[in-house]
């Protein structure tokens, strides 16, 4: 190779080879920094795109988490009134019923009735209470509820309305129920008997949905969970693997420096010429 003190070729690859590790070094660097190999489209465009669409996933299932978790609360309360108000009828068919005796006096009989009316009026107020955020299930107001299934809306799941207030068709009791004599308590504990039939039936109904809920609810937190760890899959950086890597170009990055130093020293021998 000729030497010359225009053109220092040897110079020349050197300092190529140095900027070559220097950007390496930058590379890892960034990845040690980050923890991602794939932190931006630059790095590779295609594996970002498919990330960044299982990220926008793992978002709407969060958002999916927080419409169930709604959906169940609202649920949940209206099937708490609901087992209340089962209990309630069990008393009021206690009451009914032992007015129903023919023998009992007229005075027990009042006493008892003040004490069915009580409880009917009992199962008006918890109708009328139990909302969560501003939804009630159980008094006729709404004819459903609807929670998120997936993570672009575009699956639901409904949870239709019982309605239980008082000759509402479930709990068939009219608002006004009593008794003044042993007949009407009589046939008033057959009517308490079909409302807890009905009764029963509705709260299986909303079981059964709290139930859905709280499996899918389960279900998406699983899948969320299996896309983060597919999205850690794509995009972190092996971390022992970049430290490795760190020290190797270290070492490279201080022979280059050495290198290109030598390489810089070489025209000086043409001074040598000129002695």
């Amino acid at each position: 190779m000729a030497l010359s003190v225009n053109t220092n070729a040897g110079a020349m690859i050197a300092l190529q080879n140095l900027n070559k590790t220097n950007m390496d070094m930058n590379e890892v660097q960034n990845r040690i920094n980050t923890g991602l190999e794939i932190a931006s489209a630059k790095d590779n465009g295609g594996v970002y795109a498919v990330a960044q669409r299982m990220r926008s996933q793992v978002n709407g299932y969060g958002v999916v988490g927080q419409s169930l978790d709604l959906a169940t609360s609202v649920t949940d309360v209206a099937l708490a009134a609901g087992e209340a108000i089962s209990d309630i009828l069990i008393e009021m068919k206690e009451k009914a019923l032992a007015a129903s005796d023919a023998t009992l006096d007229a005075s027990s009989r009042t006493a008892l009735n003040e004490d069915f009316k009580a409880l009917r009026d009992q199962i008006a107020t918890i109708t009328s209470n139990a909302e969560f955020n501003g939804t009630n299930l159980i008094n006729g107001t709404v004819t459903s509820v609807s929670a998120l299934a997936n993570s672009d809306g575009s699956n639901t799941i409904t949870i239709s309305d019982q309605n239980f207030t008082l000759a509402g068709g479930i709990v068939t009791v009219a608002a006004t129920s009593s008794f003044a004599s042993a007949g009407d308590a009589s046939t008033l504990v057959a009517t308490i008997e079909t409302s807890l039939d009905n009764l029963s039936t509705a709260l299986a109904k909303l079981g059964t949905a709290s139930k859905s809920l709280e499996i899918h609810k389960n279900f998406t937190t699983k899948l969320s969970d299996a896309l983060e760890v597919g999205i850690g899959n794509l995009v972190d950086a092996d971390l022992a693997k970049e430290s490795a890597r760190l020290q190797s170009l270290q070492v490279k990055q201080q022979l280059g420096v050495q290198a290109l130093s030598i390489a810089n020293q070489a025209p000086q021998t043409i001074l040598s010429f000129f002695g």
